[in-house]
């Protein structure tokens, strides 16, 4: 049994939750998330801890942001977008049990408040902003980091929010590095 309550937007996602791990979860109901949801998710980070768990899309993104700002000290799991596709449709529901459960063990803790160790000028030296292929770099570094993808200035957010290490980003972006030079 999961001792945190997960943060889902759907029945649906309950579902596939439930399939994967033994847990409680707090619908949104969507990205018109409404006071009373948020006053549920306040009352349970407040007795049990929460973790969100929102599809890799912009409206879980969406959700994501709004649930972390009104309830402080969150916990994150984020979903490899390529998990949650199926056809057309990316979301939590289309995940399998295992690829749930492997966001699960990755979960991310958020540091509020603190100044963080990989700076604007790191994220330029390693082609995640400001490069042709920011967004793919991007996109796996952060599956590798356990942090989703998002743009340049969410994931430097990112970064400094669940203190990510010199060597953790050092040893991603030695992965990264390694898939593009085996690609050719």
């Amino acid at each position: 049994m999961i001792k945190e309550v997960i943060v889902v937007e759907g029945r649906d996602d309950t579902v596939a939750i439930k399939r994967a791990v033994e847990a409680d979860t707090i619908e949104t109901g969507g990205s018109a998330i409404n006071e009373m949801t948020l006053r549920k998710i306040a009352l349970a980070q407040d007795r049990r801890g929460i973790i969100i768990f929102t599809d890799p899309d912009h409206a879980g993104e969406r959700i994501r942001k709004i649930v972390a700002q009104r309830v402080p000290g969150c916990k994150h799991a984020f979903l490899r977008e390529a998990d949650a596709t199926r056809g057309d449709d990316i979301g939590v529901e289309n995940a399998s049990p295992e690829a749930i459960r492997e966001a699960l063990s990755r979960v991310r803790s958020e540091m509020i408040g603190e100044e963080g160790l990989i700076d604007w000028e790191d994220l330029i030296e390693a082609g995640l902003i400001v490069h042709p292929e920011a967004s793919s770099r991007r996109r796996f570094m952060g599956e590798l980091l356990g942090i989703g993808y998002c743009n340049g200035k969410q994931f430097h957010k990112r970064l400094a929010i669940f203190k990510i290490s010199r060597e953790e980003f050092a040893s991603a972006l030695a992965q990264l590095e390694d898939k593009g030079a085996n690609k050719g």
